[in-house]
């Protein structure tokens, strides 16, 4: 099975996730992107704002960009975090 690394860029900032995590296939990447969006979400509490304007950058083993998750998509249309 793949491994996928979740980068996580804000603004021009990269923090690379080094160790990734193996995983069978994109649309898990992609569940996996929205889990961890949205509890990085929860967790900021006032920094929300900045977050916001972040995104995961998924990328495969060899590097290449797989898909990129916007935070602002772990929020609902009220502006909390989306539940499923």
């Amino acid at each position: 099975m793949p491994r996928y690394h979740f980068h996580t860029a804000i603004g021009a900032e990269e923090i690379p996730d080094l160790d990734g995590i193996v995983l069978r296939d994109p649309d898990q990447a992609w569940e996996t992107a929205r889990r961890m969006a949205r509890a990085l979400v929860e967790a900021a509490g006032a920094d929300q704002a900045r977050l916001l304007a972040a995104h995961l950058r998924v990328a495969d083993e060899a590097g290449e960009t797989v898909l990129e998750f916007p935070f602002a998509e772990a929020l609902d249309g009220s502006g909390g975090v989306r539940r499923r």
